[in-house]
């Protein structure tokens, strides 16, 4: 059995997850009651939403910017150009309230699926799921406080939240009851599970939208696999490995081993799967001296995650167009009349582990400054579609210390062998738990609804000095004044002096720590309250100055590396190591951008691309857009120019060592390959991922090879003051012989495409695609997906592999990102260790290993344009990439995609006489309440 702490004990077979009989319904208080679960109490609103404010004080006048007087939303829709609604009205809610509505209009079947998730209901309605996932998600979800946390703090919501909130509800809710179930997308066509729902319910999907880069990583197992040892104090667990229910069977240990195997796969708790670029241009680099921005997120193109544009405007205190994550009630990326920004994925941490210290023989107390302290236990319950008439219910308890939920860290451990048998921080036995800096949501809104209305960079910085936080990610602004400003604006634990010197120094003196601090685990000492967080002014988190940020007049940028680079002319150093690393090589995004912004004028490799800032060197709102679009990779830069040499000094088949390969002797054995071919396909690339590229393939297959075959082979190593230059200069060691190192991945590359059945001179056109597929309910067969389009030739590289700007990339998922809904997957070819499920890797940026297939893009470049500011306004030119519909029946289903495939950007309309120029047929839509 999983346990919270690190001693040696036998996994005896006990499970604390117990079958009842008899589902909620028929269950009862008293039923809940005698099986010893304690129900909280906590905000609930009951009955329908009438959209009428829910201030408990009914005499006191109403805000009238913010609510309707008489309690009745109404706003009116207009849809421009590829299906943008643009929403007015004439206060908060009701802008809020035709969100929703047009957000439901598009992507139904996700945003119901998101408060399934949310409400702990996926096992109720989609059944167990594969290796039992829904039931423990759902579980952990619970322990998580998902939707009892947002129901507690739903009360305390400003008024502005709760304006959003309720009226996004409504509009949700107004196009869910005047749709027939049966004229829903195939993805939730006459399901139970497509209702109305209340705000506390889309409060509880803002708690998981928080915490993407904390605790949804320990909702897979690692909180559900955390049960105490077998000791005096433990109370005796009621467990039935196998129970029949009269239509299927439960098997409770299986649910056990499913987590526990879960949390053993997680190797690294910094990677949300997430990327973006983004730049702030200031007034030295712009034709009018106003300022511009590039704004490009790498999101999943399915689930919860897609961006969703639309503008809302309230006269006289809102005008903002921008996209948020689906069921976001205000838009996340945004500009308006004389602001913009972008955000990209910061390298900060969220959530702090702590070691506690157990006291002898009683694993259920701990020792803090000498004080005995409880580790306390909750029961909960869930329902579980078995496929017969009534749900099975389940139960399981789980454990809690002040910090929060239990972790099973004997089960993380086996990911980071260093770790080895006691605890790292005292050395002895101990129990594991964690704190979550987006445990609470309730100011999300607010963050950004006062971004949305600054109207300029002191404004917008007040956002932040009133503890404004953006969960998990940078900002990069940028105004009509010139100002580029950037600041890391996450949720990080604030530490005391004393408390980071004990982790620097922790960190210097055990590798076992550090390689757990790296990957993203920032464990701290439970048994001393110098490693609690300091409250402060923000609840624990750092407070506004003392985050990293900068201003400038000529560029700021951030692209997934630290703080530490945003403009290598002025390094910001001397913050947390809680914000990320220092002095420390950044990635090849980073790298590359800032080349692009200290050379604007460079085309790079190929003379006919267009140069960053066109040929005057000043930024305009289109050369940003064509900067995203140019497709420029960073090792393609740096190595392919050596590459084509060594392929000139070479004449003789080069051998292909044991380990280049994925691990398939029958297919891909060693042996030696004539790179001819090979070279000779190079020799004909311009360098860059545009669909007529030809070779930019057998390059990524090369370069993933390179990297991580040989990934000591560079002779000048990092230098800090030169972070983008370096490390480079692949080694002379057999330079242009059989043994060469480049030539060897070379070779393994062209064996890699030769066995699936790609052509090594194809264009990029006829091997990258994005095809969306579904088509199949939650809990469906999934093989049953299918492409609900054909493919569509798709531009861009691995931000990884290659060190694509313009970043893409495959997701290995039978199921859309976040969601239990079925997608169309290829399998890739993958290299293993042993044990295989414990370690395995993707070659080539995740080709298909189906013949023929090659990539099938469904994550990255997604909402993504490029913006001036002019005397006449904001001047903007985007796209989202795979349009603003999830539904395949949709008129804004592919759009906008086609449209990618073409380069063929949109103007961002902004103004009024924009938005009636531009209006569809049919339109405009005006919904009351």
């Amino acid at each position: 059995m999983s346990q919270f702490w690190l001693i040696n004990n036998n996994h005896n077979g006990q499970t604390t997850m117990t079958l009842l009989r008899k589902p909620f319904r028929g269950a009862g208080k008293g039923a809940l009651k005698a099986a010893g679960v304690a129900l909280a109490s906590g905000f609930l609103i009951t009955g329908c939403f009438d959209g009428s404010s829910s201030s408990s004080d009914s005499d006191s006048a109403v805000n009238e910017q913010l609510f309707p007087a008489d309690g009745k939303f109404e706003a009116t829709i207009r849809r421009t150009t590829n299906g943008i609604p643009h929403i007015k009205a004439d206060n908060l809610a009701s802008a809020a309230f035709g969100h929703g509505y047009a957000q439901a209009q598009d992507n139904v079947c996700l945003l119901a699926e998101a408060i399934v998730k949310a409400r702990s209901e996926r096992a109720k309605y989609f059944g167990p799921g594969n290796n039992s996932i829904n039931i423990i998600n759902d579980f952990s979800y619970k322990a998580q406080d998902i939707l009892s946390g947002a129901k507690a703090e739903f009360s305390q919501l400003s008024e502005e939240s709760r304006a959003m909130v309720e009226g996004f509800t409504a509009g949700y809710n107004r196009y869910v009851s005047e749709t027939d179930p049966g004229a829903l997308p195939a993805e939730c066509r006459d399901q139970p599970w497509v209702k109305e729902i209340e705000p506390t319910d889309l409060l509880a999907h803002y708690r998981i939208v928080g915490q993407f880069a904390s605790g949804a990583q320990f909702a897979t197992g690692v909180v559900f696999a955390a049960v105490p040892p077998n000791g005096e104090n433990v109370d005796p667990v009621v467990a039935q490995s196998t129970t029949n229910t009269g239509e299927s069977t439960i098997d409770t240990l299986q649910v056990a081993e499913a987590a526990r195997q879960n949390a053993r796969r997680i190797d690294n708790f910094a990677d949300m799967g997430l990327a973006s670029n983004a730049w702030g241009i200031g007034s030295e680099l712009t034709e009018n001296g106003k300022g511009a921005l590039l704004a490009n997120p790498h999101f999943p193109y399915t689930g919860h995650r897609r961006l969703y544009q639309a503008q809302l405007t309230v006269p006289g205190y809102l005008n903002v167009n921008g996209a948020g994550l689906i069921g976001t009630a205000i838009p996340l990326i945004n500009f308006n009349e004389n602001l913009a920004w972008s955000h990209t994925v910061t390298t900060s941490r969220r959530f702090t582990w702590y070691e506690l210290e157990l006291k002898p023989g009683d694993p259920l107390t701990y020792i803090k400054d000498g004080v005995e302290k409880p580790i306390t236990s909750k029961t909960f319950q869930i329902e579980v579609n078995m496929g017969g008439p009534e749900p099975v219910v389940l139960e399981r308890t789980f454990w809690f210390s002040e910090y929060g939920p239990m972790l099973a860290a004997n089960e993380a451990n086996e990911a980071f062998p260093a770790w080895g048998g006691t605890g790292l921080v005292n050395g002895e036995p101990a129990a594991y738990t964690y704190r979550d800096a987006n445990a609470n949501t309730s100011g999300l809104l607010d963050t950004w609804l006062g971004m949305s209305r600054a109207n300029n960079l002191e404004e917008f910085k007040d956002v932040f000095r009133q503890c404004g936080t953006t969960l998990w990610t940078n900002s990069t602004y940028t105004d009509d004044q010139g100002n580029a400003y950037y600041i890391d604006s996450s949720s990080v634990p604030n530490l005391s002096e004393a408390a980071l010197a004990v982790l620097n120094l922790k960190r210097t003196v055990d590798s076992g720590f550090n390689d757990l601090f790296e990957a993203g685990v920032t464990l701290l000492d439970g048994s001393k309250s110098r490693d609690d967080w300091v409250e402060g002014e923000c609840a624990g988190l750092v407070p506004f100055e003392d985050k990293p940020q900068l201003e400038r007049t000529d560029w700021v940028q951030n692209s997934n590396s630290s703080h530490w680079s945003t403009n290598p002319d002025e390094f910001l150093t001397g913050f947390s190591p809680l914000f990320g690393l220092e002095n420390a090589p950044i990635n090849p995004r980073t790298r590359l951008g800032i080349k692009m912004l200290r050379n604007p004028t460079d085309p790079g490799l190929d003379p006919n691309t267009p140069p960053p800032a066109g040929h005057d060197g000043k930024f305009s709102a289109q050369d940003l857009i064509a900067t995203i679009w140019n497709n420029r990779a960073w090792y393609a830069e740096q190595f392919l120019p050596e590459l084509r040499e060594r392929c000139d000094l070479i004449s003789d088949p080069v051998n292909v060592p044991q380990g280049l390969l994925p691990s398939d002797p029958e297919v891909l054995s060693p042996g030696s390959q004539d790179v001819t071919a090979g070279c000779d396909a190079l020799d004909g690339w311009n360098g860059t991922y545009d669909l007529t590229s030809t070779g930019a393939h057998l390059f990524r297959a090369f370069i993933d090879i390179y990297n991580r075959s040989f990934p000591d082979d560079l002779d000048t190593e990092f230098d800090p003051e030169d972070p983008v230059n370096t490390p480079a200069d692949p080694s002379a060691i057999g330079r242009g012989t059989v043994d060469d190192a480049m030539l060897q991945s070379l070779a393994a590359a062209m064996v890699l495409l030769e066995d699936a059945g790609i052509r090594l001179d194809s264009q990029l056109s006829e091997v990258q695609y994005y095809q969306p597929s579904g088509g199949i309910p939650p809990g469906g067969d999934r093989t049953s997906a299918e492409a609900l389009s054909g493919r569509i030739p798709w531009h861009g590289g691995d931000g990884n592999v290659e060190g694509a700007f313009n970043a893409i990339g495959v997701v290995d998922s039978n199921f859309a990102e976040d969601t239990r809904i079925p997608r169309v997957n290829t399998p890739e070819y993958v290299g293993v260790t042993d044990p295989p499920e414990e370690a395995e890797f993707r070659f080539a940026g995740g080709l298909s290993a189906n013949d023929t297939e090659g990539w099938l893009i469904a994550r990255g470049t997604s909402w993504h344009f490029g913006l001036e500011f002019t005397d006449e306004g904001p001047q903007a030119y985007g796209l989202t990439s795979y349009s603003q519909s999830s539904d395949a029946d949709s008129d804004f289903f592919m759009g906008q995609s086609m449209r990618y495939s073409q380069k063929d950007a949109r103007k961002l309309f902004f103004t009024e006489d924009e938005i009636e120029q531009n209006l569809l047929s049919n339109g405009v839509t005006t919904i009351r309440n």
